[in-house]
């Protein structure tokens, strides 16, 4: 019997398998192969995504989640301003919400898709009166990851102000889960296992338009003069630990500035890792680790990564 007949038979139901859920899920928006991530994340690092969907719109993407098998792992994507791919790319389907953008308005209570920049989230509500978003404005992510994160800065976060949020599940099932359910603690969102935020519902308070707006400038001048913003980088590396700041641990263990290949641990701050151009996502994984390694001989602290690392690790 020749073994070779039945692999090759294997081999091309499987490849049959796959073309008939990729033509069905490319008519929900732009679907391309061997995407390369390093064109959707901020520090400009990550090999290729086996496939890349931006549906165009909630009801496209609740129709692609149907029709993707359950054997295929999923990562949404906002900025790419909180994840680090490997060099070898991810094998998997990268899902770009940034299509879902839409806003509502009733009252203090504000809507926005997951794909609505933080930014610009901030912007519309100081429009509109009402404050307790100001921070979205230096935080350079979309709602959708922010949620997933309960991102924040200058003393305020997300969970502040969440009320509710609206996740896509894997059987493409929408649905609404209440902000008290999502165990939101620093830096962490509990959501159901391959779950997408699709959008979030915020009940903010009215302010003065003008002093909402004064206090946002003065938070962005504030992150600008401390941070490296001008360079590539995906924010905080590591999460704060209580009663202390991973900047200053990192700086104490002599290691602002220190390099490996093309990332650099930023003298501006050392809680930043920058991309000086030609940078690996190797050579950032290397320095959280050597950062992790000194500061936990020096001080005896185990400091947790607040970027994201995605797909598999060797």
């Amino acid at each position: 019997m020749n073994a070779v007949q039945p692999l090759n038979e294997i081999s091309q139901m499987l490849q049959q398998y796959t073309e008939a859920w990729v033509e069905a899920v490319s008519g929900f928006g732009v679907l391309r192969g061997d995407e390369l991530m390093s064109r959707h994340t901020t520090l400009a690092v990550g090999g290729p995504a086996r496939w890349f969907l931006r549906p165009k719109n909630r009801d496209a993407l609740m129709a692609a989640m149907a029709a993707v098998p359950s054997d295929v792992e999923i990562l949404p994507l906002g900025r790419g301003s909180n994840m680090l791919v490997p060099d070898g790319g991810f094998d998997g389907l990268v899902i770009d919400l940034s299509e879902l953008n839409d806003f509502s308005f009733n009252g203090c209570v504000v809507s926005a898709g997951a794909g609505v920049r933080m930014g610009r989230f901030s912007r519309q509500c100081a429009d509109h009166g009402l404050s307790g978003c100001e921070f979205m404005a230096t935080v350079p992510g979309d709602v959708g990851g922010g949620v997933a994160m309960n991102a924040g800065c200058f003393a305020q976060q997300v969970s502040d102000s969440l009320t509710s949020i609206e996740v896509v599940l894997r059987s493409g099932e929408l649905k609404e889960i209440d902000a008290a359910d999502l165990n939101l603690v620093y830096r962490h969102a509990t959501l159901p296992a391959q779950s997408l935020v699709v959008s979030a519902t915020f009940e903010l308070h009215p302010d003065n338009p003008d002093q909402i707006r004064e206090r946002m400038r003065t938070m962005r001048s504030r992150r600008s003069a401390t941070q490296p913003l001008s360079q590539p980088n995906c924010g905080s590396v590591f999460k704060n630990p209580e009663g202390d700041h991973a900047a200053r641990l990192v700086e104490a263990a002599g290691l602002k500035g220190f390099q490996i290949g093309g990332a650099r641990i930023s003298s501006q701050h050392a809680n930043f890792i920058v991309n000086e151009g030609e940078a690996s996502s190797a050579d950032i994984v290397a320095l959280i680790r050597r950062a992790q390694r000194q500061v936990e001989a020096d001080s005896g602290i185990k400091l947790e990564p607040e970027v994201r690392l995605v797909g598999e690790w060797l």
